[in-house]
């Protein structure tokens, strides 16, 4: 498998991926700014208020001028009779001519006040129609102003609406391989799934090699499974204890070693067993090792044991050829009679009840071609305690081979994940802790509940802690303690809607080793394409259209604080990451739905790198061509304030 290159960033080795953070750094600036408009009044005609005004003064002013009027025809008519009687004869020029000139006077003197009433009216009416002009040029230059400032704003929020539109709403929560381990509590099945198909999917397309050791009984690696095959890998999967011939794991130890491995095998069904019961049942094993030689099996172990305990009958295992004569007399003299021999064999008997159901252990192993993924799980149709004896001897003969291996001059290229890690006992835990650090190797272990032994190593070392849903109370209250409550996240609404949806994990896992051949399947040389593989061949990815539409619906978010009753009712997919930094303590959410690595607005940078390296996004789009803004219509007319000034 190659790297993979996404379209906003590239799959870094030296991080661990575990989900996506969602989160908007530029909030939508919502509808666009409202254009102005002139008001509603009519565009031409006088004001009816000023016109009305204008018509009452008029009529104030006729009514004042009528005496005028009046008198101004009266004198009219006087003029005129006394030039009618002076031209009859009956009246001297005389007395006629003055009599003209007095009225014709007061005529003139009336007409003149009249003139100069109707030019005061008509001053008043063209001092009004200068107020409505310089009234109508403010509202107009008003007008203008608003319409400069709503285009300015109408920019600021083009440019808002289009670094709103173009942001990337998912970034990757990682943490740095400079961490030993990662401890996830908490959690169902399919969130464990989908956890487990991203963390080990982001480690093989990064070059890595990954070990799962399933004691769920749910097999949650089948996604992750059908993910490496697309990328070009044939994993080795073996189903215990159908595969339990098959299986070679722990076959080149060393007596001391394999003794030691069978010894915390027995110690499974014993929680209280003390460091003295394990070195003493040690000593038996490394005992009856001796005896045997090197490259002793199970079943010869097991013979020598019913020699020891004396159960059945030895003739028998000399018949199948477990034992040989002279092995089975010096087992008859390994310790001594007396008291200690009934304590012998006692534990003698218990060692043998509870190997024999490792008896078939590597009886037809084949030499098994490479894989960069390998998978061991245990079938839910076998029993509880056998299933617990198989995942404990699987992870002791890990911890040795991990013990005896030199280490790694990368961290994390070899991950080993157990999940449902609570299963095994604290001692064993502890030492593959231990044996994980010492070389290197990268391991994550889920805990379904947080018992008083996964309590006392969550988190232990230098080691992240991630909590999914936590339904029962006392676990949810010991989480939000360890986390704090006085975090506030931020919880898309897409997770939940998506969670809430989620089928069940649905069939099983199907042996590989069973079928493998010397000659393997040859597959084209191709650069892999994560994303596109996660689409095409896990249930996840085959969601993704489907959950890609509601992504482009759903940009809503919530925030909750970290308290027992948000616990225990997060998403499936939702992951509470804490881990320590050089500048603090981080706390932040994801999802770790694998198909989000397919939306468009997915990167798998972290947040505080976009925040620091990521260029401010600009309203031009990817061609560097000014987007143009929607269609909201033809804008006004532009206003020319020079023609009201000439």
């Amino acid at each position: 498998m190659a790297d993979v290159h996404p379209e906003h960033a590239q799959l870094q080795a030296d991080r661990i991926y575990l989900g996506w953070q969602y989160l908007l750094l530029h909030p939508d600036p919502g509808p666009p700014p409202k254009r102005p408009s002139p008001g509603e009044e009519p565009a031409a005609g006088p004001d009816p208020v000023l016109a009305e005004s204008d018509r009452r003064e008029r009529m104030q002013d006729d009514m004042l001028n009528q005496p005028v009027r009046l008198f101004r025809g009266f004198a009219l008519v006087l003029s005129v009779l006394l030039l009618i009687v002076a031209v009859a004869g009956y009246l001297d020029w005389s007395f006629a001519i003055v009599g003209l000139v007095a009225a014709g006077g007061v005529a003139a003197i009336c007409t003149y006040a009249l003139m100069q009433g109707d030019k005061a009216v008509r001053y008043r009416a063209l001092e009004q129609q200068a107020r409505d002009q310089r009234r109508r040029q403010e509202r107009d230059k008003e007008l203008f102003k608003a319409q400069e400032e709503h285009a300015r704003r109408y920019r600021e929020w083009q440019e808002s609406k289009d670094r709103h539109d173009r942001q990337l709403s998912w970034y990757a929560v990682a943490v740095p391989d400079e961490i030993d381990r990662i401890d996830v509590a908490g959690g169902t099945l399919p969130g464990w799934s989908a956890l487990i198909t991203l963390l080990g999917a982001t480690r093989l397309y990064s070059g890595g090699h990954l070990t799962v050791l399933d004691l769920s009984e749910g097999a949650i690696a089948k996604d992750l499974i059908e993910l490496a095959r697309k990328g070009g890998d044939d994993p080795l999967v073996w189903v215990l204890p159908v595969d339990l011939p098959k299986l070679d794991l722990g076959a080149t130890l060393k007596p001391e070693a394999f003794a030691d491995v069978l010894a915390h095998v027995v110690s499974v069904s014993e929680e209280h067993r003390t460091t003295r019961d394990l070195s003493f049942d040690n000593a038996i094993l490394e005992r009856v090792l001796e005896v045997l030689g090197e490259n002793a099996t199970i079943s010869q172990v097991t013979a020598a044991l019913r020699a020891l305990a004396q159960v059945g009958d030895p003739r028998d295992d000399l018949r199948f050829g477990l034992l040989t004569a002279t092995q089975l007399e010096r087992i008859g003299t390994l310790f001594g009679r007396g008291v200690s021999d009934r304590v012998v064999i006692e534990r003698a008997w218990a060692l043998e009840s509870q190997l024999r159901k490792l008896e078939t252990l590597g009886t037809e192993a084949v030499r098994l071609p490479p894989a960069r993924l390998r998978v061991v799980s245990m079938d839910r149709q076998a029993g509880v305690f056998g299933n617990r004896v198989l995942g404990t001897y699987v992870a002791t003969a890990l911890t040795h081979i991990l013990r005896q291996s030199p280490a790694s001059d990368r961290p994390w290229y070899h991950t080993i994940i157990v999940a449902g890690a609570d299963k095994l006992r604290g001692d064993v835990l502890d030492r593959l802790m231990d044996a994980c650090e010492t070389s290197r190797t990268g391991l994550v272990l889920t805990y379904r509940s947080l018992t008083p032994t996964v309590r006392e190593r969550l988190g232990r070392g230098h080691a992240a802690v991630a909590f999914m849903r936590l339904g029962n109370a006392e676990d949810a209250r010991v989480a939000s303690e360890h986390v704090g409550t006085e975090h506030r996240l931020e919880l898309a609404q897409l997770t939940e809607t998506i969670s809430a949806s989620l089928p069940g994990l649905n069939g099983g896992y199907t042996s590989t080793v069973s079928q493998v051949d010397d000659e393997r399947e040859l597959r084209e040389e191709s650069e892999a394409d994560l994303a596109e593989d996660i689409t095409e061949s896990t249930e996840w990815g085959r969601t993704a259209d489907k959950i890609s539409e509601k992504e482009r619906v759903l940009q809503r978010s919530r925030e909750f604080l970290v308290e027992p009753h948000e616990l225990q009712q997060l998403p499936t997919t939702s992951v509470i990451v804490t881990d320590a930094t050089a500048t603090g303590r981080r706390v932040r959410l994801a999802d770790a739905n694998p198909a989000i690595l397919t939306f468009p607005k997915t990167t798998l940078g972290q947040l505080e790198d976009v925040r620091e390296s990521a260029p401010a996004l600009d309203p031009q789009g990817a061609d560097g061509e000014e987007k143009p803004p929607p269609n909201l219509g033809p804008p006004p007319p532009r206003l020319d304030w020079r023609k009201g000034r000439a």
